[in-house]
């Protein structure tokens, strides 16, 4: 029987799964695919060995934890293995003018009597940065603390961690909708692939690396096989494509439509770094730090034996050699031996991420810019929601409709938040910048925009579908950029102020407290290294 033949019978319940590309992609899906269907699934995961992955997806939103509590994993089973580090928030520098910083921080915003804190702070602002006024992680970045204790428990926060039952429940994203866990991660994406990579082959994943020289479709336009250089053909049932911004699968064999995000987020290119760290005498500040640049902002990420940083820019207003140079400069000598890489960005999403039987997760599916460290959560978002609409024998089209919705709704969520930092960027100091504030932006945002004149942003006129940022989140960049004017509500004349401010003290004070006792990312990473 042909490949053909078989391709040609009634679809059943996919359990052959071929996904093709590896990097962070390829190896999150793999072993996250084997940790929920275990046996009953077989893989196949062929990569190039020729491919260059992107590499540089090297922070995360609080939600990845889940992504580890489901594979079983603690921390100190898979961080020292990925040389990883706690992120408590992005440090944004220079977005409102020189010399200006705010965080955004992993922490809710409290309200008070029916009002976000933020709020009362536009009424009676305590200091001029809000971040350190209405959150605690502001203070413990700005002092390059640890959100854990020596001893490893957690600083006291509103959520309550749950250690490892070991039992057959484990939590996902959607689990913790609402809740917010007060840290996420800085890692090298190289060693997480690497270490995924004998997690998912260790519990039976096939690891081909081969070059795919062709993808067959049979007569409905499924794809029935890829067609490797040296082993051959792959057939299988449900295909992933994880083949970064070629879309081998999905874009070019299945001819699914790219919807480009180029007018409304500009920056197109990249180049990185990854600079030599000595973490006993260079201080590791807990966040990811985004600086703003005449063309775009460069990202700083501290890891344990290095720094990986880049350049994100326009090349409408920046050239490559001008955006290395730049960048290089910024960092110092010890840049001056580094090898640069230059990654050109193609910023948007395919129309539907599930064509037929090819799912495409990562880079293949869509990528903003990384100005808020999505793309992991893209990848782990993607295959949370394969696993929740996994299709069936009769392979039911209402579940890809679902995804698909599910997938666009975060993506274009995301780029409406990302599309508020320019537009709210005070700084005006070059035409990239100028031409920030006035800018196309979604037309869902602008009028969103006008009510945030009026009323900071809360549940009700944010993006209304889940896309991983909640409402506190527009708070800290609308406020922090400070271009766009903003106001108290009128009703909080006629408030009685006294429970806030009471609020605002206790802040202060449980802040002032935490930097007292947690120990800096540098003692306690070497801790945890030490009891290895």
């Amino acid at each position: 029987m042909t490949i053909e033949d078989t391709a040609a019978d009634a679809p059943v319940r996919p359990s052959n799964i071929v996904i093709v590309g590896g990097g962070t992609a390829g190896w999150m899906t793999a072993a996250y695919l084997k940790a929920a269907f275990a046996d009953r699934i077989t893989i196949t995961l062929v990569e190039s060995a020729e491919v260059r992955t992107i590499g540089v997806g090297e922070a995360t939103f609080s939600d990845i934890r889940h992504f580890f509590e489901f594979l079983r994993l603690e921390e100190h089973d898979w961080m020292p293995a990925c040389n990883a580090t706690y992120k408590l928030a992005v440090r944004f520098e220079d977005w409102r003018e020189p010399g200006h910083h705010f965080y955004h921080p992993f922490e809710q915003l409290k309200s008070v009597d029916g009002f976000q804190l933020t709020d009362w702070w536009l009424r009676n602002p305590g200091s001029d940065r809000f971040d350190k006024d209405c959150f605690v992680m502001a203070s413990l970045c700005d002092a390059n603390r640890s959100p854990r204790y020596l001893d490893g428990s957690l600083i006291d926060q509103d959520f309550v961690e749950k250690p490892h039952q070991g039992g057959p429940s484990r939590s996902t994203i959607v689990d913790y909708q609402g809740a917010q866990f007060p840290y996420a991660y800085h890692f090298e994406a190289r060693l997480l692939a690497q270490f995924l990579t004998k997690y998912a082959t260790d519990r039976g994943v096939r690891h081909v690396v081969d070059n795919v020289v062709d993808v067959g479709l049979d007569e409905r336009g499924w794809v029935s096989h890829v067609r490797t250089a040296e082993h051959g053909v792959l057939a299988g049932d449900l295909f992933v494509d994880c083949t970064g911004f070629r879309g081998l699968l999905l874009n070019k064999a299945l001819g699914e439509p790219f919807v480009s995000y180029q007018d409304t987020l500009p920056n197109d290119s990249a180049v990185a770094l990854q600079v030599p760290l000595d973490m006993d005498r260079e201080p590791m500040r807990p966040c990811t730090t985004a600086t703003a640049q005449a063309a775009g902002w460069i990202w700083t990420i501290p890891l344990i034996s290095r720094i990986g940083t880049g350049y994100v820019y326009a090349r409408d207003y920046c050239e490559p050699e001008e955006a290395e140079r730049v960048l290089r400069e910024f960092v110092g000598p010890t840049a001056a031996e580094v090898e640069a890489n230059h990654i050109r960005m193609r910023i948007g999403r395919s129309e539907r991420s599930w064509v037929n039987n090819c799912v495409a997760i990562g880079l293949s599916s869509g990528f903003v810019e990384p100005l808020e460290s999505t793309g992991i959560f893209f990848i782990h978002h993607a295959v949370e929601q394969l696993v929740k609409y996994f299709p069936g024998g009769d392979w039911d089209p209402n579940l890809r409709t679902l995804y698909n919705r599910s997938v666009a709704h975060v993506t274009d969520g995301v780029r409406e938040f990302l599309c508020l930092h320019y537009r709210g960027a005070k700084r005006a100091d070059n035409q990239y910048w100028r031409d920030a504030q006035t800018r196309t932006v979604p037309d869902a945002l602008e009028e969103r925009l006008e009510l945030w004149r009026t009323k900071v942003p809360d549940a009700m006129t944010v993006y209304p579908y889940y896309h991983g940022l909640p409402p506190y989140s527009y708070n800290c960049i609308l406020l922090g950029t400070g271009g766009i004017p903003v106001r108290p509500s009128p009703g909080l004349e006629l408030a009685d102020e006294r429970a806030a401010l009471s609020e605002f003290q206790q802040i202060k004070a449980k802040a002032q407290k935490l930097v007292q006792e947690l120990p800096t990312q540098n003692a306690f990473f070497a801790r945890m290294r030490a009891s290895l």
